[in-house]
């Protein structure tokens, strides 16, 4: 998948042929760290759609003052994003609390870019009816057997959502990072970058916020009113606090933040993994986030 795209970015570029070294492989993307012969170091970052515009993201957020690595050259062949990256070398430290909400805080005081997607009050509505229909086609296919349980609380997800959904708009609205983890923020000796932008799109950033302690362990929602409350008081917008769809606002963040995990999983199963053995994972990480939805919704 890499190997020509990499070579089209160093011929375009005029960057002789340097040693690879793998960082992080997945199936969709992965990262590598290259050493030219003069010894200096690039990022290279592939991905297949739908990650494939990321480029665009950084070059955005970058423009708009956001701490990014700048990108030095990126094309895309045939559905497939690579790019060169500024490397900025080992983290000095895991990033904490204090820097997920500085980060957050900046991201979201950024321009709202028109470039993004957009997922508004009738975008987060639209969230299980979509997963719903990703449900059929799995079904219909043969897969996701036994899944009554996954139907029924989607379709009561979608019919409360016109009223959960309300307050989507806002503020802060706009930016949203979407893959926003410690692990997104590089912590080095010249500060913080905030790093994977291929699914960034204009929404709650609540969303953000709800997402940075992780989906492994079971959402405390005292935890995140904490972070919440930091996020105000390190300069985000107070209105972050305030109660939107009839829910205080940690409730409502988290209940969201996770039925737009469940519509992201169903949507890979279906369109972009798309295999088979793949489907006991996902449906016991969809069935636990809706698990999630129901309780924070209060559905």
């Amino acid at each position: 998948m890499s190997d020509d795209i990499l070579i089209h970015l160093l011929t375009a570029s005029g960057r002789p042929t340097p040693e690879r070294e793998r960082v992080r492989v997945w199936s969709m993307s992965g990262v590598e760290r290259l050493t030219f012969p003069d010894g200096g170091t690039l990022i290279f970052k592939y991905a297949r759609r739908p990650f494939d515009t990321e480029d665009r993201a950084l070059r955005l957020a970058e423009s708009l003052g956001v701490p990014v690595p700048r990108v030095h050259a990126a094309t895309v062949l045939d559905g497939r994003l690579g790019m060169l990256l500024e490397d900025l070398g080992t983290s000095t430290r895991e990033a904490n609390d204090s820097d997920g909400v500085a980060a957050a805080v900046l991201l979201h005081r950024a321009t709202a870019a028109a470039a993004l997607p957009v997922l508004d009050e009738k975008g987060l509505r639209a969230l299980p009816g979509r997963a719903l229909d990703h449900l059929e086609l799995l079904r219909t296919a043969g897969r996701w057997q036994d899944t009554d349980d996954i139907a029924q609380a989607l379709g009561q997800i979608s019919r409360a959502a016109v009223s959960r959904a309300v307050g989507s708009v806002t503020d802060p609205f706009g930016w949203v990072h979407s893959e926003f983890h410690p692990t997104s923020v590089h912590v080095g000796e010249d500060g913080w970058r905030l790093l994977d932008f291929a699914r960034a799109f204009t929404g709650p950033g609540l969303l953000d916020l709800a997402s940075w302690h992780g989906t492994v362990n079971a959402p405390d929602a005292e935890r995140l009113r904490l972070l919440m409350e930091s996020y105000v008081t390190a300069g985000g917008t107070p209105d972050a606090l305030v109660p939107r769809g009839g829910l205080p606002a940690e409730a409502w963040s988290l209940g969201w933040h996770r039925m737009w995990a469940v519509e992201w999983f169903m949507e890979q199963a279906v369109r972009w993994i798309d295999d088979p053995a793949t489907d006991p994972m996902y449906v016991k990480v969809v069935r636990r986030h809706l698990t999630d939805v129901l309780h924070f919704l209060e559905v």
